[in-house]
């Protein structure tokens, strides 16, 4: 585990920048222009090129002969653009400011499923490497929780321009911890020798391999409803006579996150598709009883709750990605698998926008019929099987473990 701390450093600092951006953009869009509307269009401008770029991102990053310089390059990158749009929002004509966003977010991939990634190199195989997937994804839910509240705070007593500041900080921080890092360590991970995967080999392995098939199709449907999650907190909770409570929920969503990533996330007796299938079915019915709720005492437990139940999704997703993609591939199927969930994220948030006159428990509901829509879909595409998918869901060649079929705790 030569380095992994270091990385968890990074992992930390890169999301940490990421998961401020969201709220950083749209405080200082109302502070500079007096309109949310164009915060939540530079937002999308953000958000949205993650799909496209993915497999980019994935395929540069299996054929870098300098796999550090592209991985820093590609987080300087963040940091530049969103120095660079902390200095033009709300002052630069908007085309510039959309395009400056774009460019931005098109390194995003590289933050979320393209760090992921590095764990293989850095971990060798087996129940060590379920445990470090587990402090992968708790550096997510950790950034979640503090990256927002950070913001909201400076923002509160100085203004959005040096909590946009602070994320520029950390996400410089993250590149240079990511500079020192052992890439290609002989002594865990495996680089694949073979031919070099083409473009779309990401996505074919995505497709044909079922475990892959289901969890992304699953995640991806879940996110169109975890991606509006934000702004319906802050709807219900004015509802509920509370207007600033949206934070407040959110947060208890976060920590209970954190809390379920790091109880029910490291549990390796049950295999991480049928983790991931009640996870997202107890999320939506936690969902589900908020949107009945008219306290908000309940409301926030009802939260903390659901994300207890979120918690062990991320990482049961990441062992299944490490678990099922042949080695080629492997990047690319984790900057997708990313670049698709935040897509859809970026999707969801546009719907609720669109549909913000509606009743936030309406709007609550919603979420949560989307959530247990996941979990079905993931059981339908699941129960397929390797059956049904024949030869496609064999492992490739260069694959990093043994025949299909669950990872127990002691081997691959």
């Amino acid at each position: 585990m030569h380095g992994f701390g270091r990385y968890l450093a990074a992992a930390l600092a890169a999301r940490f920048a990421s998961e401020g951006m969201a709220m950083a953009v749209v405080l200082l869009a109302v502070e500079r222009t007096g309109s949310a509307a164009h915060g939540a269009f530079v937002l999308t401008a953000w958000l949205a090129p993650h799909v496209l770029a993915a497999p980019l991102a994935g395929a540069a990053a299996a054929r870098a002969r300098r796999p550090r310089l592209f991985h820093v390059g590609a987080l300087a990158g963040f940091t530049v653009a969103a120095a660079v749009l902390a200095a033009l929002l709300g002052r630069a004509p908007a085309p510039l400011v959309l395009v400056v966003a774009v460019i931005g977010g098109s390194c995003g991939p590289m933050v979320t499923g393209g760090m992921s990634s590095l764990v293989t190199g850095l971990v060798p195989a087996g129940a060590g490497r379920d445990r470090a997937y587990s402090w992968d994804a708790s550096t997510y839910n950790a950034a979640s929780i503090t990256a927002p509240a950070a913001v909201s705070l400076i923002a509160a007593l100085l203004s959005a321009g040096p909590a946009m500041a602070l994320l520029v900080v950390a996400g410089a921080l993250a590149a240079v911890l990511a500079a020192t890092l052992p890439y290609g360590d002989p002594g865990a991970g495996t680089p694949s020798s073979g031919p070099r995967a083409g473009l779309g080999a990401g996505l074919v392995a995505l497709w044909r391999i079922h475990e892959l098939r289901a969890i992304t199709s699953a995640t991806t449907l879940a996110f169109v409803g975890i991606g509006s999650l934000t702004t319906v907190s802050v709807l219900l909770a004015t509802r509920l006579d509370s207007p600033g409570a949206g934070g407040l929920l959110m947060t208890a969503f976060a920590v209970g996150a954190l809390a379920g990533t790091l109880t029910l996330g490291r549990i390796t007796a049950v295999p991480p598709g049928r983790l991931a299938r009640w996870a997202m079915a107890a999320t939506g019915v936690a969902l589900a009883g908020a949107s009945f709720t008219t306290s908000l005492p309940v409301g926030v437990a009802l939260f903390a709750a659901a994300g207890v139940c979120d918690g062990p999704i991320l990482t049961a997703t990441l062992r299944i990605r490490s678990q099922y993609a042949p080695d080629a591939v492997r990047t690319q199927v984790f900057t997708l698998g990313a670049g698709l969930k935040v897509t859809a994220a970026s999707l969801g948030a546009a719907l609720v926008g669109l549909a913000a006159e509606a009743p936030p428990r309406v709007l609550l509901a919603g979420i949560s019929v989307l959530l247990l829509a996941s979990a079905l879909l993931h059981a339908l595409v699941a129960a397929r099987g390797p059956a049904a998918a024949g030869a496609a869901t064999e492992p490739s060649e260069g694959s990093a473990r043994a025949p299909f079929g669950p990872r127990t705790p002691a081997g691959p």
